[in-house]
């Protein structure tokens, strides 16, 4: 047995009512804090803070059926790393992807977690969110595997608003999809059995990587 296969903490038994779905680590800049999405609608947040101490808290009501997954955004803002000055504060923001076949952006401030925005262009459950790492590059992009048997790339704009692309639709149900480190290829796996890869080519089309 190793010595570090010791359990630190344990969630209370009131904080969800039915099954966790996903759980995610939020970017180490932020401090030890985890997400936990569940089939009772909500999200909740652990935090270990500054006296040691495990900290709970919930987004209610996220999505009314159920939270399948959740993903958090990337810690630097958008073009921080190659903005003029550096950026002021973390990011504090998340997605999550639910049975009500929409994907939510949440942003935290003092007030506590708030809505951003809702996306919506899947027509069955969404299985699976995933928001991209930027490297400090100056664009957000959040990744959606449906049960629709779509995969679809959300880009937000400008003006706050979020862009949809769909990346492929596979035609059977998508399960999961995860970013490459460096934010710019896109693996997927889906109800064929098989993982396929993906990127974004220069004039925006998405294109199967293939050998």
């Amino acid at each position: 047995m190793l010595s570090w296969l010791l359990q630190v903490y344990r969630t209370p038994s009131t904080l969800h009512t039915a099954s966790v779905n996903s759980i995610g680590f939020a970017p180490q800049e932020l401090g030890l804090i985890l997400a936990c999405a569940s089939s009772d609608g909500t999200v909740s947040i652990v935090q270990l803070t500054q006296e040691g101490n495990w900290e709970t808290s919930k987004i209610s009501n996220a999505h009314a059926i159920g939270v399948t997954a959740v993903s958090w955004a990337p810690a630097v803002p958008a073009g921080g790393l190659v903005a003029s000055s550096p950026p002021t504060a973390v990011v504090r923001r998340l997605c999550t992807a639910g049975c009500d076949n929409t994907i939510k952006v949440w942003h935290n401030a003092e007030a506590g977690w708030s809505l951003e925005a809702t996306l919506t262009g899947h027509t069955d459950w969404v299985r699976d969110a995933a928001w991209a790492p930027n490297l400090g590059l100056p664009v957000n992009t959040i990744a959606s595997a449906g049960q629709d048997g779509k995969v679809i790339a959300w880009v937000e704009q400008t003006d706050g608003s979020w862009q949809n692309k769909v990346v492929n639709d596979f035609k059977v149900p998508v399960w999961k999809v995860s970013w490459s480190v460096a934010g710019n290829i896109l693996a997927v796996s889906d109800g064929n059995n098989v993982i396929t890869l993906w990127k974004e080519t220069l004039d925006g089309v998405w294109q199967q990587v293939v050998q």
